[in-house]
């Protein structure tokens, strides 16, 4: 079924809004768990995506992405974090930048018994139910590989700074500042599609078996 431009938008802007902002979400209530209150006291731990939006990240680059059939790619405002004041900040960082990929698999399993249900749903809100749940397991799935990835700034690269030794962990973590460029460079030269392609296909072949 080919959907137009506005179609798909209208398909992919739930997913997408609830995919980006709990993941942020998830960050906040991670560090507050583990002890930094910095998300807290700035009333970032919240499922209003309101407070999560960032205009070109969660809505422009993504319906961009999405329009262009690229590989989707966005962000929300990120929560802020301030690791020094979790109890072990080595040792918790890790279950902190993990919070967010989790919420992307809890949030895909979700969608996939959505999908289970809209197969039997009344006709009239069967197909876009049916569109909407298959673009929220795929977004979700998408958004858990892309953070896993371990590159600083994203989760993958802060698990892998808790993981490694502290020698290693210092001059990893040195590449945070140029992260987001290799990101884009990766991104545009569709390395960054043939790096996730596998992981994507496994993540939602695992989901497929289990729950669809």
């Amino acid at each position: 079924m080919e959907l137009s431009i506005l179609q798909k938008i209208v398909i992919y802007a739930l997913p997408v809004l609830f995919a980006i902002t709990v993941h942020e979400a998830a960050h906040g209530y991670a560090a507050r768990y583990f002890g930094d209150m910095t998300a807290h006291n700035e009333g970032r731990i919240s499922l209003n995506p309101l407070k999560h939006i960032d205009p070109f990240g969660t809505i422009i680059l993504p319906a961009l992405t999405i329009m262009l059939g690229g590989i989707l790619f966005g962000w929300a405002k990120p929560v802020p974090v301030n690791f020094d004041r979790l109890r072990n900040p080595k040792k918790d960082m890790l279950w902190v930048a993990a919070a967010g990929p989790a919420s992307n698999l809890i949030m895909a399993i979700i969608w996939a018994f959505v999908l289970k249900f809209a197969v039997s749903a009344p006709e009239a809100v069967a197909i876009p139910l049916l569109l909407m749940a298959k673009a929220g397991v795929m977004i979700n799935i998408v958004l858990m590989v892309l953070n896993l990835l371990p590159l600083p700034p994203l989760d993958g690269g802060r698990i892998a700074v808790s993981l490694l030794p502290n020698k290693l962990a210092r001059a990893f973590s040195q590449l945070e500042r140029y992260g987001f460029v290799i990101l884009i460079i990766l991104l545009f030269t569709g390395i960054l599609g043939k790096i996730l392609d596998p992981f994507i296909g496994a993540a939602y072949s695992v989901i497929n078996h289990l729950f669809l």
